[in-house]
């Protein structure tokens, strides 16, 4: 049986988007369809950056080759409705990811794994993420003292959390729920 493909695509606001939740949503996606019945072949994620001015732009262009999209929400949006929408004449669904900024610090482990990182400043519990008020602070306070900045660990994180742990999040376990519900609505579960 060949593969059914699935891409995705993620209307990103900044570095975070693209090299952390990019390849998260890929892996992501490839655990909910293991159990499919069908073949599919998850594709890494399309990428579009943009300003919020030039999102149903950044949408358009992504629709025209993804199955299902991807938006972040910022502190400015906090209240707007998440969910599944669908996306002009494509009917692509849109799933908003909600705030994601804490999720790179959800698991502990992996910072860990990396020499001269502080996971002591994490809280013990990866739901308790959501509670911290300035992420940033507490990413710059984690990642090892060599002179990288942050960034340059958002691929690495994204490649080994463990998404197990990152489930634990309320907010993403709630997104995984839209995910599915989507995937399901398309065919691929």
């Amino acid at each position: 049986m060949t593969p059914r493909p699935l891409v995705p695509g993620l209307v990103a606001e900044g570095e975070a988007d693209e090299g952390f939740l990019g390849i998260v949503i890929s892996r992501q996606l490839r655990e909910l369809t293991w159990t499919s019945p069908y073949a599919v072949d998850v594709e890494a994620t399309e990428v579009v950056s943009c300003r919020r001015e030039h999102i149903v732009a950044a949408l358009e262009d992504l629709a025209a080759d993804c199955h299902l999209l991807f938006t972040h929400r910022d502190e400015r949006e906090r209240g707007r409705a998440d969910g599944i929408r669908y996306h002009s004449h494509y009917l692509v669904p849109v799933i908003g990811l909600g705030d994601t900024e804490a999720w790179l610090l959800a698991d502990r482990a992996v910072w860990a794994g990396l020499a001269g990182s502080d996971p002591d400043v994490l809280p013990a519990r990866p739901r308790d993420v959501e509670r911290i008020t300035d992420p940033a602070a507490v990413l710059a306070a984690t990642v090892p003292r060599r002179g990288k900045p942050p960034r340059d660990y958002f691929e690495y994180i994204g490649r080994n959390i463990d998404l197990a742990v990152l489930a634990q999040v309320p907010a993403y376990a709630n997104w995984v729920a839209e995910t599915r519900n989507a995937l399901k609505g398309l065919g691929y579960l």
